[in-house]
């Protein structure tokens, strides 16, 4: 027990160390939750600090991410890649230890968090992974997959909305696996959680269709080891464990105060610290022998585990060899060969069809070649055409079902796409209307700044869902979407834009894809007479083009308002000038190309442009520039037959025609031959 105790003490001290060192962080949370970190992670944790990638491996979340010293601590303790530089280098320039964990950068971590809620959400999506996996490949004498979810949570995890979504999510799917510790150390930043959460955290667990335990002592390592071994037995239910903790736990003056949360506890203040728990005097980054060779344990440990593990799968890939195969596809996130051949090709039709039933075939083409690809809608599945025909649900009686029933929960949705697709093994999508993708940004933004293959399916895209009013109808949101780095945004056209967008979207491993589909039907255009589908892989592609060298003016639009500038390139054709139209599906891949690719479709010269979107014209002038005109909508929509929006709202040919006259009179600014 002495022994226990001291390493206990001394994840305390070095978290507080590192805070002290860097003058910034937050040294309470990983002081008081380091009895119950030690607990998990030398009596429970399977893992193995020489290959944190062990497919196999539990998984460990710190939902508090402003903790990270705690996690930082006990990876160079238990002896990954991070060493006691990296611990003294904690919030500093290019350091592999940042003020919040990031997933990808520094070896151990599993998800970026530090926003409050995501980790704990993002921790459900893992244990659907966990549970697909197991459902598609275990045998009875070969399993290949069984490990568990461990999280710490905190008061503000809890608080935050998007836990509330994915723990009734947990407790319905019965995800067995999850076993979370709750921080509960009765401290806010403003002081007692009294004033502001007051509910009965247990109860509403129990509500969700946890199993519920409680710690009265955070400090009681036997406790710890009985509650977790109890919640290890529960294969039903999501475990949730209260662990009753003191935050800045062993500071004299700081201890159970907010004063312990996010600042330093001062030079005077933790040698007061190390002196209350017997630590030697002015010993910053102390790790006794002892301490150190206990954790240490944990690479012995993990090696025995992993190579037990690869002896099993050796065996499988004997017994299974196709199934084998399968696994390291799903492992290495490799697409099947021939995986896009059954990818229809629309032929050119008047009418054509919405592109979120566009996107519907296309999924269902290409789902069965893609055994990996999981997903469904916020209650929203009709709508978005995201079901898998032919497959079951994802239930706790069809843990090998592949259409997920998220509910209404557009928030931990998000999430938990994220957590699945860390996981590993599998590629993740879902779906709602485009104007509640805000109920999904944070959850969108960590999975762009993770580099995380996920997948959106945002339908329902403009003032073009008609009947359903402004609560309805995006305006900002492709703007909003567009601000976030490592987002890519697609918007088709037509059905075969929409064919590339989901290929392009497969294909991307480097960050999250969102795609802004159609309520309304949009015509599949001749490619014959237009520019190939294909084009969007470059964000944008010249349409149809009357003067290839000199073009008098160009029209760009994207999605369903391509088709609107086509029809107004015909009338301003008639008055003689030479139109250019560029669909522009991507901002984000036109701005990838090389600069000549760029001034090949939109040439710098050519300055009479006019950009068309049923949507906010923030950022289309970098695109027009100064003298170009923008067709778009800058105020919110209205309850009406969409055609009606459309024309009252003045996004329209007629509309665009008159701006080409603005651009092409003869006593414009941009060109003197009278054209009109």
């Amino acid at each position: 027990m002495e022994l226990d105790n001291l390493c206990v003490d001394t994840i305390r001290m070095l978290s507080a160390d590192g805070v002290e060192r860097a003058n910034s962080g937050h040294p309470g949370m990983p002081m008081g939750a380091a009895a119950m970190a030690y607990v998990l992670w030398t009596r429970f944790l399977r893992h193995n600090p020489t290959n944190p990638k062990w497919p196999d491996r539990d998984r460990f979340i710190l939902s508090p991410g402003h903790g990270s010293m705690l996690l930082y601590t006990l990876l160079h303790l238990t002896g990954y890649d991070l060493t006691l530089d990296d611990l003294k280098n904690f919030r500093q320039w290019k350091s592999k230890t940042p003020g919040h964990p990031e997933y990808g950068l520094t070896p151990g971590v599993e998800t970026t968090t530090g926003p409050l809620g995501q980790g704990f959400a993002a921790g459900i999506g893992m244990a659907i992974s966990e549970r697909y996996l197991a459902a598609r490949f275990n045998k009875p004498e070969h399993v290949l997959v069984d490990h568990y979810i461990y999280g710490i949570a905190s008061d503000g995890d809890l608080m935050e909305g998007v836990s509330h979504e994915a723990a009734s999510l947990a407790g319905h799917l019965g995800l067995g696996k999850v076993i979370y510790l709750y921080d509960d150390n009765h401290i806010s930043i403003e002081g007692s959680t009294d004033i502001a959460f007051t509910e009965n955290r247990l109860a509403r667990f129990e509500a969700c269709g946890w199993h519920v335990q409680k710690v009265d002592d955070g400090n009681d390592l036997n406790a710890l080891e009985k509650t977790i071994s109890e919640a290890q037995k529960e294969i039903g239910k999501p475990s949730f464990i209260a662990v009753r903790t003191h935050i800045g736990y062993g500071s004299p003056t700081k201890q159970d105060t907010p004063a312990a949360h996010g600042a330093p506890l001062g030079s005077e203040e933790i040698q007061r610290t190390r002196k209350n728990l017997g630590w030697p005097a002015d010993s910053a980054f102390f790790i006794p022998d002892e301490a150190c060779d206990q954790f240490r344990k944990a690479k012995e440990k993990g090696g025995r585990l992993e190579q037990k593990w690869l002896e099993t799968l050796s065996d499988y890939e004997k017994a299974y060899p196709e199934q084998a195969k399968e696994w390291h596809r799903f492992v290495n996130q490799n697409l099947p060969e021939g995986w896009d051949s059954d990818i229809p090709v629309f032929p050119p039709d008047s009418k054509g069809s919405a592109t979120r039933i566009s996107s519907g075939n296309i999924l269902n083409a290409i789902a069965p070649k893609i055994p990996s690809l999981i997903g469904g809608s916020a209650d929203l599945a009709p709508s978005t055409k995201t079901l898998i025909d032919g497959e079951n649900d994802f239930q706790s009686t069809h843990f090998e079902g592949r259409n997920l029933r998220f509910g209404v929960r557009e928030h931990a949705m998000g999430a938990i796409m994220n957590g699945m697709a860390i996981h590993g093994g599998l590629i993740p999508y879902g779906a709602t209307f485009l104007v509640f993708s805000d109920y999904m940004r944070p959850a969108i933004r960590l999975a762009a700044l993770s580099g995380l293959q996920v997948i959106y399916v945002f339908t329902h895209d403009s003032i073009g869902l008609g009947e359903d009013g402004p609560t309805h109808q995006p305006i900002e949101h492709l703007a909003a979407l567009r601000a976030i780095s490592n987002l890519t945004v697609i918007r088709p056209c037509d059905a075969n834009e929409t064919v590339h967008a989901w290929q392009f979207a497969l294909k991307n491993n480097k960050g999250p894809v969102a795609l802004a589909l159609t309520r309304q039907n949009v015509p599949t255009l001749d490619r014959e007479i237009f520019g190939a589908a294909d084009g969007l892989y470059r964000g944008a592609y010249i349409l149809s083009d009357d003067n290839a060298d000199n073009p008098d003016l160009i029209l760009i639009a994207s999605g369903s308002e391509v088709q609107i500038a086509i029809e107004a390139a015909q009338k301003i054709r008639e008055k003689g000038a030479a139109i250019r139209v560029v669909s522009m599906p991507s901002w984000e891949l036109f701005d990838q190309q090389p600069e000549a690719y760029r001034q090949q479709i939109l040439p710098e010269e050519i300055k009479a442009r006019v950009a068309i979107e049923a949507g906010s014209s923030q950022g289309w002038h970098r695109y027009v520039g100064s003298r170009g005109r923008v067709i778009t909508l800058d105020h919110f929509g209205a309850s009406a037959p969409y055609k009606i929006l459309f024309e009252k709202f003045g996004v329209t040919a007629d509309r665009v025609v008159e701006a080409a006259y603005d651009l092409l009179k003869p006593d414009g600014k941009v060109m003197q031959d009278p054209l009109f």
